[in-house]
């Protein structure tokens, strides 16, 4: 019987990354998932869905350890539910102007 020791062997490495990390330490950077549902549901449909693709893809990276990446899907998650808000701005103000010009037209009849 051989002894090993009176120490056990050290625990081995927990799994890297493939960014070379095991996580970012910290918190990671807001997702913006709230407002991407909301902006896709009240707002601009295309634009809210990409929104909410980015908005998912914050965390993940950020566990992976890809801090950059994680940053970047976060602006891009914020930009998307930012310019689905103003498209839906947008149409509102040339819907009522619309309007406005079509009820013009029907008074001067």
């Amino acid at each position: 019987m051989s002894d090993y020791g009176s120490t056990p062997p050290p625990p081995p490495p927990p799994p890297s990354s493939p960014y070379g990390g095991q996580g970012a330490a910290g918190t990671p950077p807001p997702n913006y998932l709230v407002w991407a549902i909301l902006s896709t549901v009240l707002c601009c449909l295309p634009l809210g869905v990409a929104s909410i693709v980015f908005s998912t893809q914050v965390n993940s990276k950020w566990a992976l350890g890809d801090v950059a990446g994680a940053q970047d899907s976060s602006a891009k998650a914020k930009k998307f539910a930012i310019w689905s808000a103003i498209a839906w701005v947008i149409v509102a103000a040339l819907y009522l102007i619309f309007f406005v010009v079509l009820a013009g037209m029907g008074s001067n009849s």
